[in-house]
C-alpha cells in the first residue's frame, strides 16, 4: 500500500531488498517487513547502551526508561509527520543537574523532584520549539550562536567529571580501568557495527568480569552510594550529608537477588513527579543542549537524505519536549534525538520511519519485562565508572567539535572570557549560595554565566565599537548535534 510519510503505510522501495549503491530508502518508504524488522532491531541495539546507562547514572528506573523511549519515539514520529526519522533515547544532558538535586535528599523524594524538574524542562523545550517554528530557525543562531552552544555542550560533558571521580570509579577502580580499556580497544579495532556498540559491549564485558572476580578474588571493599550510612552516634541514618556519611564495607560486585525476585512480565515501577523551584533551575540549562542536539540531528538527516528539513527544526524541538513531558509524567527519563541512530542510518542508507516504529515496539516489549530491568540495575558501579568516563568525555569534546566546525574565534575576548569562566564554574563544581534555600552550582551556574556573559559582553562591545562589532560569525551549517549517548 502506498502512502506518504507519517501514515500507517509506506511505499515498498524497489524489490524490498537492500538498496543498490547510491540509492537510499526514504522516510516514507520501506524494505520488506522482515528486513524492516531487522533494521528496527539494529536501531534498538544502537540506542540501547546509552538509553539504559543514563537512567542508571541518574538513579531512575532503566526498565521504565527503555519502555518509555519507545512511547516517546512513536509520539515524536507522529508530531513530525514521519518526515524526520529519529529514535528518542535517554538524554545525558540532565545528569549533572540530577546529581545536584539528589545531594543530601531522601531517595524517594529526590526521584519525584528529579522527574518534576525535567518535566518542566520538557515544557520549556516544547515552548521553545513552538517559538522557533513561528519565528524561524534563525532565532536559534541569534540566541544560541555556536560559541555558546559548544560551550554548553562541553560543560555538560566535562562538568560530570566529579560523578566519575566521586561516585563510580571508587567503587572498583580496577574494574573501571579494565572496562575503560576494553571500550578503547573495541572502538579502535572494530570500525563497523561492533565499534558503534562499543559502550554496550563494554557494559557486558565489565559485568562478566565483575562476576568472575567475585568468585576468584572475593568481595570488594568500597562505598556504595546511599547505602550503609552511618551517623556520628554510630547508627545508620538517612539522608546522606555532612553528619551522615557512607562507609566502605565488603560486598559482592554483582548481586542477582533483585533479578531472582522480579517477575518476567509486568509494568515497570512508576511514580508521580513533584515540583521544587530550586530543582527546576538546576536542570533548565539542559534545554540549551537539547535545542542544539535536535538542530544538529535535523541538519544531519537533511544532508544525508538531500532534503531541506530546516523548516521542521521547530516542530522537532517541540516533539522532543512533548515526549520528555510524557515520559517524566510517569517517572521516566528525559529524551533526546540520538546520534547513535544517525550512525545506523548513515551505514545502512535506510531512513524508513517504519524501522523506527518497529524499534519503538521492541523497546516497549523490553520495558514490560521487570526481570530484564532488574538485571540492568545490577550493573556494578565500577563498570559504570569505566563507561561513563568515556561517555562524559565524548560529550564534552562534541562541544569543541561545534566550535571547530563553525570556526569560533577565541582571540575575541567576547568569546573567550565568559566561555572560559563558565566552563571552570561547571568543572569545579562551584557552588554559589543565594539565600538559605537556594543555590546555583556546577553546570547550571556555568551555563548562566556563559549565556548571560556572552550576550552582555557582545552588547557592550557593540556599544563601544559601533554597529557590526561583536557580532557572532555566521554558523557553518548550524550547531552540530551532541547526541544522546555520545556516539561511540
Amino acid at each position: 500500500m502506498a502512502s506518504g510519510p507519517g501514515r500507517w503505510g509506506w511505499r515498498l522501495h524497489g524489490d524490498g531488498k537492500t538498496p543498490p549503491p547510491g540509492e537510499v530508502v526514504a522516510p516514507d518508504e520501506r524494505l520488506s517487513w522482515p528486513r524492516t524488522a531487522g533494521i528496527g532491531a539494529q536501531h534498538v541495539v544502537a540506542m540501547f547502551g546509552a538509553t539504559f546507562v543514563f537512567p542508571l547514572v541518574m538513579g531512575l528506573d532503566p526498565n521504565l526508561a527503555v519502555m518509555m523511549s519507545g512511547v516517546a519515539t512513536i509520539l515524536f514520529l507522529l508530531i513530525v509527520q514521519g518526515k524526520v526519522p529519529s529514535y528518542l533515547g535517554t538524554s545525558a544532558s540532565f545528569v549533572g543537574g540530577v546529581f545536584a538535586i539528589r545531594a543530601g535528599v531522601d531517595s524517594a523524594q529526590a526521584d519525584a523532584w528529579v522527574t518534576g524538574a525535567i518535566l518542566v524542562a520538557g515544557v520549556v523545550l516544547a515552548l521553545c520549539g513552538i517559538l522557533i517554528h513561528v519565528l524561524g530557525g534563525g532565532l536559534i543562531h541569534r540566541v544560541f550562536p555556536p560559541v555558546v552552544t559548544g560551550a554548553v555542550v562541553m560543560l555538560i560533558g566535562f562538568g560530570l567529571a566529579f560523578v566519575v571521580a566521586d561516585t563510580y570509579w571508587p567503587q572498583d577502580h580496577w574494574v573501571a580501568l579494565v572496562t575503560m580499556t576494553f571500550v578503547f580497544l573495541v572502538m579502535v579495532l572494530f570500525r563497523g557495527f561492533l565499534g558503534r556498540i562499543a559502550i554496550l559491549l563494554g557494559l557486558v564485558f565489565g559485568f562478566a568480569l565483575s562476576w568472575v572476580l567475585d568468585r576468584v578474588a572475593g568481595p570488594v571493599t568500597a562505598v556504595l552510594p546511599g547505602q550503609n550510612l552511618i551517623g556520628p552516634d554510630g547508627r545508620t541514618c538517612q539522608p546522606e550529608g555532612t553528619y551522615c556519611v557512607a562507609t566502605a564495607f565488603p560486598h559482592d560486585r554483582v548481586s542477582f537477588d533483585a533479578v531472582k525476585s522480579a517477575d518476567w512480565f509486568g509494568l515497570p515501577q512508576m511514580h508521580a513527579p513533584d515540583f521544587k523551584m530550586s530543582a527546576i533551575l538546576l536542570v533548565l540549562p539542559a534545554v540549551i543542549a537539547l535545542i542544539a542536539e535536535n538542530t544538529g540531528h535535523v541538519k544531519a538527516v537533511g544532508e544525508m537524505t538531500r532534503t531541506d528539513l530546516d523548516p521542521l527544526i521547530g516542530r522537532t524541538i517541540f516533539a522532543d519536549g512533548a515526549a520528555t513531558v510524557v515520559t517524566t509524567s510517569v517517572g521516566g527519563s528525559p529524551t533526546t534525538t540520538y546520534a547513535e541512530n544517525i550512525g545506523v542510518m548513515a551505514a545502512t542508507r535506510i531512513y524508513s520511519t517504519a524501522a523506527y516504529y518497529v524499534a519503538a515496539l521492541i523497546a516497549i516489549a523490553f520495558g514490560l519485562c521487570p526481570k530484564f530491568g532488574a538485571l540492568v540495575a545490577a550493573t556494578p558501579g565500577g563498570v559504570l565508572g569505566g563507561v561513563t568516563v568515556i561517555l562524559y568525555g565524548m560529550i564534552g569534546l562534541l562541544g569543541a567539535k561545534i566550535w571547530v566546525e563553525n570556526r569560533v574565534d577565541f582571540a575575541d575576548p567576547v568569546n573567550m572570557v565568559p566561555i572560559g569562566a563558565g566552563i571552570i564554574l561547571a568543572l569545579g563544581p562551584v557552588v554559589h549560595t543565594i539565600g538559605d534555600d537556594f543555590k546555583l552550582e556546577g553546570i547550571a551556574f556555568g551555563t548562566i554565566v556563559v549565556l548571560a556573559g556572552y550576550h552582555l559582553l557582545r552588547w557592550i562591545s557593540r556599544r563601544v565599537a559601533g554597529p557590526g562589532a561583536g557580532e557572532p560569525a555566521p554558523a557553518a551549517g548550524g550547531p552540530a548535534g551532541a547526541g544522546g549517548g555520545a556516539r561511540p
